[in-house]
């Protein structure tokens, strides 16, 4: 079976991603940079929003649409009520990145072995995964460069037949840009391009420089008509929008420069392993391959320090790094694989036990949270805690015999089968935590339209509300109130002044407060802005 999986590494990176993230995806809430995501490609297909993009019928041109597009293009083909829909594209934007990891490995290392390691890494990372539903711009212009990283490096290795590789490098960084702007090109090509440097020197680069340049004219083109167009179509708006989000770099979640040193945790399964990987002085004489070794290091190392740089600061803007990083870690699991057998000394098997260790007992257990949401678990979700207690169970169990017989390979794969089944059958519980107060919009559009009700938002909805409602809601400003003798409001926090100016015109009825959240007031993941209170308007 693992030889099987081992000679087929693409298609095995394909399944391993389909089964990991397509079985229960959807049952996750959509989260606020989704919901602007899927808002902007809901209105492309209702309203022909194609180019100039909006949101809630207002510009939205912080993103640029490629992500936005193809999220689109797959409602129109799977549902527009599917999330799962929206979220699809995502999803083959990791086995893209998986495929791109596992391909550059091998040009670095001529190791298949090796380098499917280094691909389920990355697919497998923490943040490579929740990216999708956290920042799904991020998984795009990252992959994007990535596809374009391999066949630079391709471009800088060889000393002819080397025009395919300017082409698709020149398109897929085109494509990067047109997902989210110079943000890879800051964050993971110009990281890799000084590791290169250092690590391979750039040879035979005056043949190639007109190949280079065409790359970035490729790229240019591809990435910089839109933003041309929107300059050219509403330049007031793109001006407004360029300038806050400039003045943004520095003065939004501005954190200090060492804000981004525990890097390594974002790996989520693979802490302790990507961290003892960046310990140079022990890997150096341990890794088969000392060159692209120090490649990786390197690569991972300049991508945090160039973003420790940028005052700006959130660790979703660590993901770029996951991708050398998962590189880096898996000459540490090859090392491992090769060599644990005959390891003596506790300070190296120790970590090996720990870290493995506890993905054990976690997976053992698992069947206990019963007792903790056992009140929830209802219908199919009793076959969900199932499938996953028995499955997360024996894989439990399976680790502990290979780890105590030293089959560091086998505890490798049981490792990326924990993290499948955990995402495959246990994400459907989700729900069945914390759900008091839960009231979700979902149905107010239709009871709305049945009885010929517009609805507004006097004091802002948050996306994932808007999202959810179906459809847009206008914001009223200023007290300027539509027409209608009769509708609807959302508001938050509305003020007794608020009351007593709407009540000069109008009777006020308060409906009922839609809630999306899933933990109570008071409770640490509270979101104020997930709360609104719906009153019917009538003209006095």
């Amino acid at each position: 079976m693992l030889r099987k999986i081992e000679e087929h590494p693409v298609i095995s990176i394909i399944i391993i991603v389909l089964l990991m993230l397509c079985i229960n995806i959807s049952t996750l809430d959509v989260t606020i940079m989704e919901a602007r995501n899927f808002i902007t490609a809901r209105e492309m297909i209702n309203d022909g929003n194609w180019l100039l993009t909006t949101m809630n019928g207002e510009p939205r041109y912080q993103k640029p649409p490629l992500p936005t597009w193809l999220a689109a293009f797959s409602s129109i083909i799977f549902g527009a009520k599917s999330v799962f829909a929206f979220r699809l594209p995502g999803i083959l934007m990791v086995i893209l990145t998986g495929i791109a990891s596992y391909l550059l490995s091998n040009q670095l290392l001529d190791n298949k072995l090796q380098s499917f390691i280094n691909a389920l890494i990355t697919i497998t990372s923490f943040y490579v995964v929740g990216i999708i539903i956290e920042a799904p711009w991020d998984i795009f212009t990252h992959g994007f460069m990535l596809v374009a990283i391999l066949h630079l490096f391709q471009l800088f290795e060889k000393s002819k037949n080397y025009w395919k590789h300017t082409l698709i490098a020149g398109v897929f960084f085109g494509f990067s840009i047109l997902c989210k702007g110079p943000v890879s090109l800051y964050a993971l090509l110009l990281p890799f391009l000084i590791s290169y440097g250092i690590t391979y020197k750039y040879k035979s680069f005056k043949s190639k420089a007109f190949s280079i340049f065409s790359f970035i004219i490729i790229a240019l083109i591809i990435g910089g008509w839109w933003y041309l167009y929107i300059r050219i179509e509403d330049p007031e708006t793109f001006t407004a929008i360029t300038s806050k989000e400039t003045k943004n770099w520095g003065s939004y979640n501005v954190r200090p420069f060492y804000y981004y040193w525990s890097f390594f945790t974002q790996s989520g399964l693979w802490t302790i392993p990507a961290f003892i990987g960046l310990i140079y002085p022990y890997m150096k004489s341990r890794v088969s391959n000392l060159k692209a070794y120090r490649f990786s290091f390197f690569w991972t190392i300049f991508a945090v320090v160039l973003l420790s740089v940028i005052p700006e600061k959130k660790s979703r803007y660590l993901m770029p790094v996951l991708i050398p990083m998962a590189i880096n870690t898996g000459f540490y699991i090859e090392y491992l694989i090769r060599r644990f057998k005959d390891l003596k000394d506790k300070r190296e098997t120790l970590p090996v036990y720990f870290n493995f260790g506890i993905i054990a007992v976690v997976a053992l257990l698992f069947p206990l949270s019963w007792f903790f949401i056992k009140d929830a678990i209802v219908g199919t979700m009793m076959i969900w805690f199932g499938l996953a207690s028995v499955l997360l169970v024996t894989t439990g169990i399976l680790m502990f015999v290979n780890l105590k017989r030293k089959r560091l390979k086998n505890v490798f794969y049981l490792t990326i089968t924990f993290m499948v089944v955990a995402m495959a059958t246990a994400l459907p519980l989700s729900k069945s935590i914390n759900q008091s107060g839960y009231h979700p919009i979902s149905t107010l559009k239709t009871d709305l339209r049945n009885k010929n009700i517009t609805l507004y938002s006097l004091s802002g909805v948050s996306p994932e509300m808007i999202w959810q409602y179906g459809t847009k809601i206008p914001v009223i400003n200023n007290y300027q109130f539509p027409d209608e003798t009769t509708f609807g409001i959302l508001t938050r926090d509305l003020s007794e002044a608020d009351k007593i100016e709407i009540e000069r015109k109008y009777q006020m009825e308060y409906i009922e407060t839609f809630d999306l959240n899933r933990k109570a007031k008071g409770e640490r993941g509270h979101k104020k802005r997930l709360t609104n209170d719906f009153y019917l308007l009538t003209k006095k």
